[in-house]
């Protein structure tokens, strides 16, 4: 492990514990800093209400850290729209922001466009489909960013298991990212969960960032964060377990062959020969081959968007 990457694991790796709720009050207090929560979501039922309540009831109502929870809804076909507000956020549809710009299927698309629809001074992103939720996953990623001026951005490490199996989720992370990061950002090599769904930066920074459509966008995010800010801003805390919906192994591939895709357009920022994935599937007949397309669009910093200037304006 490089010598910076040691020195950064003892300097910028964090327990949420580390930073009592009261501590984290009197910085935002202080500072006058805002927070937005943001949850990108599709189908998500099941989860995102006790997500959501969870945040409320303890961020909200007993401690005013959070100001805001916005809940972007991509397309549900399920009541995802209608258990989130009753749980008491705010749900905007992607397609009602920034109508200009068709809005393509993908993660980092909705995390994009939420920059348009929300107002705070940090953006802490949460996944939807989470179990068993705690808002240490939010306090623990918000609190340095308030106690720590030269903070950007904060990703939450924790152990996922893998049903019974502790330790064995994430497994794009350690398959694809990690090798990756590791050989071409090796001063990244420090993240426990490099790809990890929770995290919180600064919007100074955010609008900055060009914004993977896919699946690429948390690689894409701290490959780009680590050369416009450098190491140093960058931050992870322990938030203990996460739990959530495991996809297959099929979906996972086409994960990976977008994380990858992410990662060779920044090594060379060079033309895609073939940005589609074939994978095989046993049929009647055999196994046969179907081919999907690879995410090959990035939305640029969302500063160059002339609507989000304007609102910066007024």
């Amino acid at each position: 492990m490089l010598e910076d990457v040691e020195r950064w694991l003892g300097t910028r790796s964090w327990s949420a514990r580390d930073r009592p709720l009261k501590k984290l009050i009197a910085a935002k207090r202080s500072s006058n800093a805002s927070v937005s929560v943001v949850l990108p979501a599709l189908n998500e039922e099941k989860t995102v209400g006790e997500i959501v309540a969870v945040i409320r009831r303890d961020l909200m109502l007993k401690v005013p850290l959070v100001d805001e929870i916005v809940v972007i809804d991509s397309g549900s076909t399920d009541r995802t729209s209608e258990v989130a507000a009753a749980a008491g956020a705010r749900v905007v549809h992607r397609d009602d922001i920034l109508p200009r710009i068709p809005a393509v299927p993908g993660k980092g698309e909705v995390l994009w466009r939420s920059l348009l629809v929300t107002s705070g001074d940090i953006v802490c992103f949460v996944d939807a489909d989470l179990k068993e939720f705690s808002s240490e996953f939010v306090s623990g990623i918000v609190g340095p960013l308030l106690t720590g001026p030269g903070v950007d951005l904060v990703k939450a490490m924790y152990d996922r298991p893998l049903g019974e199996a502790s330790g064995q989720g994430g497994r794009v992370t350690e398959l694809m990212a990690r090798p990756l990061l590791n050989m071409h950002w090796p001063q990244l090599a420090g993240f426990v969960q490099p790809l990890g769904g929770e995290y919180a930066a600064r919007r100074s920074l955010l609008e900055q960032l060009p914004f993977p459509v896919g699946y690429g966008v948390e690689l894409g995010m701290l490959i780009d964060a680590l050369h416009l800010v450098g190491l140093d801003a960058l931050a992870q805390v322990d938030v203990g377990v996460r739990k959530h919906r495991h996809q297959d192994g099929q979906a996972l591939g086409r994960m990976s062959a977008a994380i990858y895709r992410t990662a060779q357009l920044r090594l060379a920022r060079g033309h895609l020969i073939r940005p589609s994935l074939t994978q095989f599937e046993r049929g009647e007949d055999g196994f046969e081959p179907r081919t999907y397309s690879v995410d090959t669009e990035e939305r640029p910093p969302m500063a160059e968007i002339a609507e989000y200037a304007r609102r910066k304006a007024a």
